[in-house]
């Protein structure tokens, strides 16, 4: 799959538009000297929506992270010094350059600890004109790891050794340990860069108060390609270009981002026109499907969001032969998963042979070390009778004592794609003479931990996981949920490997990319060859956009719709 694809329904010829006044007259017969008309620049405007009504702007320091599209509305209004894009490389934005080896600005020192500078642009400023400083860092350093101010401290903190600002522009961060995401640190994912000349007198007096204060919604100052000009609660934000923006002024002048709740009244307000762009959690894939037939001014821009997965469990599994990588081979033949991608994600997606997405820069890097599966029904069938099972007159699976090979498979009710997912893995599992109980977890069971890791056969489920060092390790065996953690751990699998955990553990130490590429080159080979997980298809997450609006480059995995909207144009 290519790396984004648009689908445009239909091609509409705009016509022109005449914005602000009629012409003015032409110069009359004998005006000699009447100077020439001159052409005022048609104004941009935009009109997006996110599902949701935040009450401030900031997505990490208002603990709003299930607030959808607030981070994407945050980056139309801020930014920090570096930024990845939708494949995970890594851009300078305040910063003049993205720490690296090769440019000296990272620096490995002895007895495994580093340093890392980052010098910020002459021409960073906030949106009142002050200049963003190291002074602005190092109170959002001191803001960050303040117990009293409400908010999770990030664990990076607990890693650095000191911080210090040798001048206004240049920050230098000595870690303790070896961290790949150390250029992070000033950026969406960590700490964004705050304010001091705005923000010090309200951190100094009431720390318990400092999110409630007004600049976080109707008085925000950020640094990013726009500026807020209205707020309106519950409602919508104004947002105005910055023509002191640090790459440049934005090319749109104007956008409005409506707060619509309901996906079904964000559908109807893009056919009606009043919405052209949607970001953050928008439309369901489904939806997005649906509005493509009704749509004749707009398409969808697709970008890989994650995989469609089924996890077998390695704990106790029931059959005991879900424990057995031959049986799990066998599965994974039996299943026509490029039908299912073409089915379920409208021909938008591919097979999901690894985690790494095709958007991922590193997915061609590790293309030749995964063990790959192709649809093969009859070499499922001779591996499962390998393993001693019988098929009986009616097709079915049994074994030595007559007992049917029967498998569970769970999945969570609130996912469509899910519940269109999990009948049709099933349906070629009893093809291949395999007995498949299907289970959906209801939604009173969602938040029940332990429910959701004592699953005995499988679990089919969307996981989003970008190469970060923190995603990827997920899989290690410390993060396995198990009854002394109270079964918290992103490892659903409950695979516990010595040789895959050192791998993960290299991962997280190994700075230099091409060799950190080479040990994501053994995580997936060694999950691939023993199917610690089942991968499906890529899902594909939709954004809409009406014709007339271009470069909005779609939402990834690590990246939302406005990491490049400073280039959004209008036709």
């Amino acid at each position: 799959m290519t790396r984004w694809i648009r689908i445009v329904v239909r091609t509409v010829v705009f016509p022109l538009l005449v914005v602000g006044c009629a012409a003015p007259p032409s110069p009359q017969a004998g005006d000699a000297g009447a100077p020439a008309p001159q052409q005022t620049a048609a104004f941009k405007r935009v009109s997006v929506a996110i599902r949701s009504a935040p009450s401030a702007m900031s997505q990490r320091h208002t603990g709003s992270a299930a607030v959808a599209g607030l981070d994407a509305l945050e980056e139309l209004v801020h930014t920090g010094l570096t930024h990845v894009d939708p494949a995970g490389t890594r851009h300078a934005k305040l910063a003049e350059a993205v720490p690296t080896l090769e440019n000296g600005l990272w620096k490995l020192l002895p007895e495994g600890r580093m340093e890392i500078t980052w010098q910020l642009r002459q021409n960073a400023r906030w949106h009142d004109g002050v200049a963003v400083t190291s002074d602005d860092l190092l109170f959002t350093t001191t803001v960050e790891q303040d117990r009293e101010v409400g908010m999770p401290r990030n664990a990076a903190y607990d890693l650095i050794q000191r911080i210090v600002a040798p001048d206004a522009r240049t920050i230098v961060v000595t870690w303790r340990q070896l961290y790949v995401e150390a250029d992070a640190l000033f950026g969406h994912d960590v700490a964004l860069p705050m304010p001091r000349h705005l923000l010090e007198a309200a951190f100094t007096e009431n720390r318990s108060t400092f999110f409630a204060a007004p600049y976080w919604n109707v008085a925000y100052v950020g640094s990013g390609p726009f500026k807020v000009r209205e707020w309106v609660a519950d409602s919508h934000v104004v947002l105005q270009a910055n023509d002191a923006y640090v790459l440049g002024r934005p090319t749109i002048d104007e956008i409005e981002v409506r707060f619509i709740f309901d996906p079904q009244a964000m559908v109807a307000n893009l056919l009606a026109g009043t919405v052209e762009v949607t970001i953050g959690r928008g439309p369901s894939f489904e939806q997005a499907l649906q509005v493509l037939d009704q749509w004749r001014d707009g398409g969808v821009v697709w970008r890989a969001g994650g995989w469609v997965v089924i996890t077998p469990q390695f704990l106790n599994p029931t059959p005991a032969v879900v424990g057995d990588v031959s049986f799990r081979r066998a599965l994974i033949h039996a299943i026509d998963r490029q039908e299912m991608a073409a089915t379920l994600m409208a021909g938008q997606s591919s097979v999901a042979h690894s985690f790494v997405g095709p958007d991922e820069a590193a997915h061609q890097a590790v293309q030749g070390s995964i063990a790959k599966y192709d649809y093969d029904p009859r070499r499922a069938v001779s591996m499962i009778e390998e393993l001693g099972f019988v098929r009986g007159a009616d097709g079915l699976f049994v074994d030595a004592a007559g007992q049917r090979l029967s498998v569970e498979i769970m999945t969570t009710v609130q996912n469509d794609t899910h519940l269109k997912a999990m009948p049709a893995a099933a349906d070629y599992w009893k093809a291949a003479g395999v007995t498949v109980e299907q289970v959906p977890i209801p939604l009173q069971r969602i938040q029940d931990r332990e429910y959701r890791a004592t699953f005995s056969s499988f679990i089919l489920g969307l996981v989003s996981i970008s190469l970060s060092p923190a995603d990827v390790n997920r899989y290690h065996s410390a993060n396995t949920p198990l009854p002394e953690n109270r079964f918290i751990g992103g490892n659903s699998a409950r695979y516990r490997n010595p040789e895959l955990d050192s791998y993960l553990d290299r991962y997280q130490t190994t700075i230099p990319k091409d060799q950190r590429l080479q040990v994501l080159s053994q995580i997936v080979r060694h999950q691939s060859e023993q199917l610690t997980a089942l991968g499906l298809f890529h899902y594909v997450n939709p954004t809409m956009v009406a014709n007339r609006v271009q470069n909005v480059g779609g939402r990834g995995v690590k990246a939302q719709e406005t990491w490049n909207a400073q280039n959004w144009d209008v036709r």
